[in-house]
């Protein structure tokens, strides 16, 4: 553990006469001999005249050396890339020795749950250089179940399913075309598109969110409609040009699960394209011209292609900034009270089976991103991203020096009025409105489709049709009406949202839009399953309506099928083929809708 020119005579004669059996005497085992052939040796230098006679006494009478000290071990899986010859990298010594003890700390505390790998990156937001690497930090004794070690594995290269840790990227791209604000309101709906029906974390439905909401709560149907509006081929390549080399297979194989960690990428390819979001964020840079990727090497890029700022720095702020300031559920409750603290936009991600956690935090400075799971894939009920990986994030940010925040890109920003409620460019009838940043490039794509001007009688109670409240007093209000499907969960779930009220006596009928279609779909291909004793399975067809007292009578082709009331759910089994279905409420409004079943085969 010190210089060799700082080693006393018998500490030198010590080490000099190791290599004669050094796996037989080393100062840890077999110390008489060790002592002995030390003392040889002094005696013989003495004789020499190499010292003198105190010298030599004092020699002898210092006691032999403790255990070896381990040797240095820093990075050892980034050590493996760089080869024969000498290699500078652009890690920080003493930050690395502060990530690899946090990392261990927290492995020893996830191997209790029987997690055994976990990786940790931090990553220099200006020119994309590593500044820590922690490819593996298995349990203490280093072992898989069936004895193979996994310490060996670099997991920080690895590829592995990324979860939800992508959707920050859509969220920009859509902010910056202005497909997308951050107050609008997005579906949060139960969604079927073809054999595919995906679910939020927690089983519920909020109707529609807020998108800023939606992301920092990391919602998975709203943003499998946001990536099925986008489209798939056109996120793939962002994707690609962000630096994600993993998504080696056709957009089409991957579909809308791109979003929710159908796709594998690696922790080093994730903490890079977060530091492009952050660089993209930060006011142009006068010094070298950073690449993409994350370079561990002072004399090379970790490719060839110079970086471009991927989304305007605009879109870029927005989206850091609903990553730092937006509610989060309560599991992330601790975590949002220490980002605000230290003013960090950070994305969480769990994989589908809990077999990979991921954190990723961004300041102005630096990206610190983890990963924690099984190197064989194993799940665990552990591995969640608050809960695995969101500690030893939060963790590695406490060795950071603190970063000023992003400043805001006043002339990289536009505000618009939009519509209050909705977040939508406020249209004629919004009945209150407030200003809203949006990128400077971005276009408005429409105005509010939410907010109509209704009539009311005078009390309130009712709604009534002006063409037929002649000699009647009404009264018109501008409100915020959602449709049927979403306002049957945003109701239940937003305080201070007003249903319309009942139509009066008479006035409800054909065309009225108060009953709507969740599931199927419009133009839906179902598939049917087959039970396990060969029987054709049932479907289950759902529909919403504004009015919780209505009755519902519903027709597959013609024949009826059934009456329901309260939560409007029929099961059926169509044959394969094309079908419509039909339903119609008590007072003669409806909607239909077409569909197609395939056949086994």
């Amino acid at each position: 553990g010190r210089p060799g020119d700082s080693l006393t005579w018998a500490e030198a004669a010590a080490l000099a006469v190791l290599p004669n059996s050094p796996g037989l005497i080393h100062p840890g085992r077999s110390r008489e001999e060790l002592g002995r052939k030390r003392d040889r040796l002094l005696a013989r230098l003495a004789r020499e005249g190499e010292m003198t006679e105190g010298e030599y006494l004092s020699a002898l009478a210092e006691p032999l050396p403790d255990s070896p000290v381990p040797m240095p071990r820093l990075a050892p899986l980034l050590l493996a890339k760089a080869g024969p010859g000498r290699v500078e990298t652009s890690l920080d010594y003493a930050l690395q020795l502060r990530a690899e003890e946090s990392a261990a700390r927290h492995a020893a505390r996830m191997g209790r749950n029987g997690v055994r790998n976990l990786a940790a990156v931090i990553v220099r937001v200006a020119d994309g250089s590593i500044a820590a690497y922690v490819g593996n930090v298995p349990v203490a004794e280093g072992r898989e179940p069936d004895g193979r070690s996994a310490s060996w594995v670099d997991c920080a290269a690895a590829p592995r399913s990324s979860g939800s840790i992508l959707k920050p990227f859509l969220y920009a791209a859509m902010v910056d075309s202005g497909e997308l604000s951050p107050s609008r309101l997005v579906p949060d709906i139960p969604t079927r598109v073809g054999s595919y029906s995906p679910e939020n974390n927690l089983k519920t439905y909020a109707g529609a969110v807020r998108a800023d909401e939606a992301l920092a709560r990391s919602l998975n149907v709203p943003f499998v409609r946001l990536l099925r509006g986008y489209g798939v081929e056109r996120f793939a390549a962002l994707l690609k040009r962000l630096g994600f080399s993993t998504l080696s297979r056709a957009p089409a194989d991957y579909g809308l699960t791109l979003i929710l960690g159908g796709a594998e990428t690696s922790l080093v390819e994730t903490a890079s394209a977060y530091a492009a979001l952050a660089r993209a964020a930060s006011p142009p840079s006068e010094g070298p011209e950073p690449f993409i990727g994350a370079s561990w090497r002072r004399d090379a890029p970790a490719t060839d292609t110079r970086f471009e700022p991927p989304f305007s720095r605009g879109a870029a702020w927005l989206t850091l900034e609903a990553l730092v300031e937006v509610g989060r559920p309560g599991d992330e409750a601790s975590w949002q009270q220490y980002a605000s603290s230290r003013r960090v936009a950070w994305k969480t991600g769990t994989s589908f089976g809990s077999r990979d956690a991921w954190a990723v935090g961004v300041t102005s400075e630096y990206v610190a991103a983890v990963w924690v799971g099984n190197a064989d894939g194993e799940g665990r009920p552990e591995l969640k991203g608050t809960d695995a990986a969101a500690p030893l994030l939060f963790d590695l940010f406490q060795s950071l020096p603190r970063s000023r925040w992003f400043e805001e890109p006043v002339r990289d920003l536009r505000y618009e009025t939009v519509c209050a409620d909705s977040g939508f460019a406020a249209g004629p009838d919004c009945a209150s409105t407030r200003r809203a940043a949006l990128p400077i490039g971005s276009g408005t794509d429409r105005g509010c489709p939410y907010c109509r001007v209704v009539h009311l009688s005078a009390d309130g109670r009712y709604r009534v049709r002006a063409e037929l409240s002649a000699g009647l007093d009404i009264v018109a209000q501008r409100r915020f009406v959602l449709p049927p499907a979403i306002e049957w969960y945003y109701s239940r779930s937003t305080l201070g949202y007003r249903p319309l009220p009942p139509w009066a006596p008479g006035m409800a009928g054909p065309g009225d839009d108060a009953v709507e279609f969740l599931a199927p779909e419009e133009g839906a291909s179902i598939f049917v399953p087959i039970e396990l004793d060969g029987s054709l399975g049932m479907t289950v067809f759902r529909a919403a309506h504004r009015d919780p007292r209505a009755r519902l009578f519903w027709h597959l082709d013609g024949d009826y099928l059934a009456e329901t009331t309260g939560d409007h759910r029929v099961q059926a089994r169509p044959a394969p083929g094309v079908h419509e279905l039909v339903v119609v409420d008590q007072d003669g409004s409806g909607a239909s809708r077409r569909f197609e079943v395939y056949s086994r085969e």
